[in-house]
């Protein structure tokens, strides 16, 4: 070839088939394959353009050292593919059907970039994962699994998972678990989502969420094409007056631990909640996002064992565990159960079975209730770390919320505030820290009830999260706090 560099419209030099040159050198059974792939990726990227004229398929065999063959195989299959087009007596050009690909995956998995210490809730620590026992499970259940369970599973999950699952909430959490009305989700996520539908289904449009409370559970149930309505908090759970005003037929709750307020529904708002539920013909979904980390005592049971027919029982080994598992459940009234169960079937067709036969065999062996056990014992050192440095560094602060789950609320003194001063301050120290403000929903009246900024004296209400942090790292990350903010 005579010409010199890409040249649209004209043909192409010799200098840009240096990236097929790699693929020339390839083994005789696979160099036609790894030339397609390198003309195609060429293509792709960009490095050549549309409407670039491609050398005969005579004079790039030549320049390439290989048979006339494999070049005009390659050109008829890119041809066929769109990549490339041609014409008899007319040669081969660049399609313009391509476009560049992306040059990178991005990762968009939260984080707080750039932070020294993040105090974001709701995290737990990684590193606890049990990965000697998880890999021995992983190995005994391939071996182990029937050929029949590779296939399409149940969309409510393996009958093996879903009895020790039965077993181990009704022991641990005391809910009415009937194996044939739980079903295996990825994550409460799931479990919300397909309940939103679900309900949309039957005609309702909105559902009431706590005020303060996680902002996921309001945009999932957007996605299913219902609506929110905040439902404010007093000292003892959401707020009934404003509960049976709003109209609502369904609520999302975190009876056991409120997140983020870090409260705990009192007995007599509970039963005063499922006689909303029962007058209404209602229901309540349960988010037990944290239910099993208590220490000051036993955890309180789950709602849904006080009345099975009107609460949804949800949760998942995203704090146990690790979110990166996907992997939970839901438990439904039998009133929902078809509508639940044939919406995950056309969802996804079922979670993927070998996770589930290796988390149930995870549970059967008393694996799952070690790692419980190891995970309560470090985030409880780690809530006592993250109070004793608080106490120390900001004289006057006040914890609130039970001693439970993995974060807790820190009301700072008026000297330390405002707010977005204080997170300016601390963000420029690198301290990643979030307010009770930003849980809050848009509403007249603030943070929720009794839980406004007002009860701090107009400081700074902080929740924070701890279960990921070293006490060590709690130490410094306080400190730096009080050093950044001064007062």
């Amino acid at each position: 070839m005579t010409s010199s560099g890409t040249n649209p419209g004209g043909p192409v030099g010799s200098a840009a088939w240096e990236l097929l040159l790699p693929a020339a050198s390839a083994p005789a059974r696979a160099r036609g394959r790894s030339l397609q792939a390198a003309l195609r990726d060429a293509v792709r990227s960009g490095r050549l353009a549309p409407g670039t004229r491609l050398p005969s398929s005579r004079d790039l065999a030549a320049d390439l050292g290989v048979s006339r063959g494999l070049i005009t195989e390659a050109y008829e299959q890119l041809v066929a593919e769109g990549y490339l087009r041609s014409g008899r007596g007319a040669g081969t050009w660049v399609g313009g059907a391509v476009r560049a690909a992306l040059p990178r995956a991005r990762d968009l998995a939260p984080g707080s970039p750039g932070a020294r210490v993040g105090f974001v809730p709701g995290t737990p620590d990684l590193s606890l994962f049990p990965r000697a026992a998880w890999t021995a499970a992983h190995r005994s259940v391939l071996a182990d699994l029937p050929h029949h369970d590779l296939g399409y599973p149940d969309p409510r999950g393996l009958p093996r998972l879903r009895t020790a699952l039965a077993e181990l909430l009704a022991r641990r959490r005391g809910v009415v678990a009937d194996p044939e009305r739980i079903v295996v989700v990825s994550g409460v996520t799931q479990a919300t989502t397909l309940l939103g539908f679900v309900l949309h289904a039957r005609g309702i449009r909105t559902v009431g969420v706590e005020d303060p409370g996680s902002p996921q559970h309001s945009a999932l149930y957007v996605s299913a094409g219902i609506g929110t309505v905040p439902i404010p908090l007093d000292a003892e759970g959401p707020d009934l007056g404003p509960l049976r005003r709003s109209g609502v037929r369904a609520l999302v709750t975190t009876p056991a631990h409120q997140f983020p307020t870090g409260i705990a529904c009192s007995a007599r708002r509970r039963a005063e909640l499922l006689d909303w539920a029962r007058s209404v013909d209602g229901i309540v979904l349960e988010d037990d996002y944290d239910g099993d980390f208590r220490y000051d005592r036993a955890p309180v049971g789950a709602l849904q064992g006080l009345d099975p027919e009107h609460v949804v029982y949800a949760g998942s080994v995203s704090k146990s565990l690790a979110p990166g598992l996907r992997l939970g459940w839901m438990i439904v009234p039998d009133s929902l159960a078809d509508d639940v169960v044939e919406r995950k079937r056309t969802m996804d067709l079922g979670h993927p079975t070998v996770e589930q036969a290796l988390f149930a065999h995870f549970v059967e062996r008393g694996d799952y209730d070690r790692q419980l056990r190891r995970c309560q014992r470090a985030y409880r050192e780690r809530r006592d770390a993250l109070v004793g440095a608080l106490r120390e560094h900001f004289p006057g602060v006040r914890l609130s919320g039970i001693a439970a789950g993995l974060h807790l609320i820190a009301d700072l003194p008026g000297r330390y505030g405002p707010e977005d001063r204080f997170l300016a301050r601390a963000g420029a120290a690198g301290v990643s820290v979030r307010t009770l403000a930003a849980y809050t929903h848009a509403r007249a009246g603030g943070p929720g009830g009794d839980h406004g900024t007002e009860e701090a004296g107009g400081g700074v209400r902080l929740v924070l999260g701890y279960a990921h942090l070293s006490p060590a790292r709690i130490h410094k990350g306080v400190r730096l706090m009080r050093e950044a903010v001064g007062g």
